[in-house]
């Protein structure tokens, strides 16, 4: 391997363990050997030799969401690409399930964790004890010290919002609106400042709130939308999968999109480049995220006290049949 890296067995044995003193140049090109060779470190030796098991534990909600598949396959990958193996916790977004990932994941199964929380308080995760490294996912507002990831939840959905009313737009809902701490909430915090800042009045009877963002209730808030005296000609979806809930409602009413009623989501899922008319959406850059990831917890098991590192990840809206015609 070293020598279709044209590097020495140092520097492989270096990027194999994620060694700080490698230039980024070095590392991709042992990186790229590593695949083409089908190279798979002897796990047992490294635990012996490190105190380390080479496996990851990753805990998202759930893995019927196409978001947290997608997610858990770009992890999967680009721990795969520094030699380490993940492992899967699917909390049901419950604060038992997330408990358990707090407290209950033994160190001697695990290096570090990957963990996207959504039921957990920030003093929870304050109180933790348990020594395993952790890397949080998603805007919550947790303690420092804590290595932390997330997309700018406010800004994308300004963003999107804004666009809604570059289109003409003047009654634009909101579905998946939160009144507590979290991603919905932050949402709705971006929605708003765009309503605000083009002079629109933020009319509460185009929040539709307390859903379980998926395609069922993306569909029945929808309907609830068109039933009401307010009037809308547009809805931001706070996901892509009531987003696609919603546009079925709207073709079952025979309402034209986005001629009629304009809809955006935010997640960029497959199923949204495909759906007809084609889905507009925030879209995260998630292979971006998946490396950070890896990078950061990978960093944390080598060099525990380092200093905690907040990271943005960079996004896109993808302007689609669905608001562009």
């Amino acid at each position: 391997m070293a020598d279709r890296a044209g590097v020495s067995f140092k520097t492989v044995s270096n990027v194999i363990n994620n060694h700080p003193n490698v230039t980024e140049k070095t590392r991709e090109k042992v990186l790229e050997a590593i695949a083409e060779l089908r190279y798979r470190p002897n796990m047992t030796a490294r635990s012996l030799r490190h105190g380390r098991s080479g496996f990851l534990a990753l805990a998202v909600p759930e893995l019927t969401s196409p978001y947290f598949a997608s997610l858990a396959s770009e992890i999967g990958a680009a721990a795969k690409r520094r030699g380490l193996v993940v492992l899967i916790e699917e909390t049901s977004g419950e604060h038992e399930g997330e408990r358990v990932v707090l407290e209950g994941l033994s160190s001697t199964l695990i290096d570090g964790i990957i963990f996207s929380p959504m039921a957990t308080p920030a003093a929870d995760v304050a109180a933790r004890t348990e020594p395993t490294p952790m890397v949080l996912l998603g805007e919550r507002g947790y303690p420092a010290g804590y290595d932390h990831i997330a997309v700018d939840n406010v800004r994308a959905a300004r963003q999107v919002t804004q666009h809604l009313i570059e289109t003409g737009k003047k009654r634009i809902a909101a579905i998946g609106a939160e009144h507590e701490s979290g991603t919905g909430a932050l949402r709705g915090q971006g929605y708003r400042q765009a309503l605000e800042a083009a002079g629109h009045r933020v009319d509460p009877a185009l929040m539709v709130g307390d859903v379980n963002y998926d395609r069922t209730t993306g569909a029945r808030a929808m309907a609830a939308l068109l039933d009401a005296p307010a009037g809308v000609d547009a809805v931001f979806c706070f996901n892509d999968l009531m987003a696609l809930g919603a546009l079925r409602t709207l073709r079952e009413r025979g309402l034209r999109v986005p001629q009629d009623i304009a809809v955006a989501g935010f997640d960029d899922i497959e199923d949204g480049r495909y759906s007809a008319p084609t889905l507009t959406t925030v879209s995260p850059d998630v292979p971006f995220l998946a490396e950070e990831a890896v990078r950061l917890v990978a960093r944390r098991v080598s060099e525990p006290d380092a200093a905690a590192e907040d990271v943005e990840v960079p996004f896109t809206v993808e302007v689609r049949e669905s608001t562009a015609g």
